[in-house]
């Protein structure tokens, strides 16, 4: 059965660093992206950011509000993948899910598996 397991989520203080974690079990990640979202209360769930493999091209793609803050990043070996979070800001507080799919996109409807969710606050 397919299941995807995060970790890493907390609370920091603004500038602050977090490490999120999503470990996908039953089936193997090589052909699969997987991406990272985040829904903050009463907003939308928004893409926050994608790794995907293509014809053996690794590629990421991330949100412009995250971008050179986040690093996601993958271990086929281990069927997981990362979410670096640096220099967070309160704005970032949000439950961060990750999801898995064929589809390589941003849109969260087009993704069929998804984790759990882990909470991320930021606050002083």
């Amino acid at each position: 059965q397919l299941q995807l397991v995060e970790s890493g989520g907390g609370l920091v203080q603004p500038g602050g660093s977090l490490r999120l974690s999503c470990t996908v079990l039953g089936f193997s990640l090589d052909y699969y992206a997987i991406a990272w979202f985040r829904q903050a209360p009463g907003k939308e769930r928004e893409f926050v950011a994608v790794a995907a493999i293509s014809w053996s091209v690794y590629t990421t793609s991330y949100a412009d509000s995250v971008k050179d803050r986040f690093t996601i990043s993958r271990d086929n070996a281990k069927n997981t993948v990362y979410l670096q979070m640096n220099s967070l800001k309160p704005e970032d507080t949000a439950v961060y899910y990750c999801a898995v799919d064929l589809y390589r996109g941003r849109d969260p409807t087009r993704y069929h598996y998804w984790g759990q969710g882990t909470q991320v606050t930021v606050s002083s």
